[in-house]
């Protein structure tokens, strides 16, 4: 991994670690994220409420969007929400099943949060470039990812 990466992984650490509330937590992750990397224009967290099967958005930094909730399969997040995969797109135009939160965006990356073998939660990360992800993007996140899973 890069070791940009590491060092923010590790202040990431120190967040969670950090006595506080959940949504707190998570929020100050998410503008850490933004503000540190330059192609992470959008950063947010969707909690997966299985019993509905949907997506709802809490703590982002960022645009405000629509996507409040979204249901599972639609879309990149209710695609990840489903296979519980790490999914990139590098040009979300060329996406059959996308739902636009901005004209801007035009990569994006969804990791999900698992517990115990659970689907909990997802990051969803916003680029307003092309081909904006690579293999040091998928191992920060998804390592970042499996700390957060102890906020659950």
């Amino acid at each position: 991994m890069n070791p940009e990466y590491d060092g923010l992984l590790n202040l990431c650490k120190k967040l969670i670690m950090a006595d506080g509330k959940r949504d707190d937590v998570l929020a100050a992750v998410c503008f850490l994220l933004k503000d540190e990397v330059n192609h992470y224009n959008w950063v947010g967290i969707y909690t997966a409420d299985p019993k509905k099967k949907e997506l709802k958005l809490g703590p982002f930094a960022g645009e405000i969007t629509e996507h409040i909730k979204i249901p599972f399969g639609e879309g990149i997040c209710g695609r990840v929400a489903m296979n519980h995969k790490t999914f990139v797109s590098q040009d979300v135009g060329s996406e059959d099943n996308y739902l636009s939160c901005s004209p801007w965006v035009k990569s994006e990356i969804v990791v999900p949060i698992m517990k115990k073998g659970m689907f909990i939660a997802q990051l969803d990360i916003d680029s307003h470039t092309k081909a904006s992800f690579g293999d040091d993007d998928v191992q920060f996140l998804e390592a970042l990812c499996n700390e957060l899973a102890v906020l659950f």
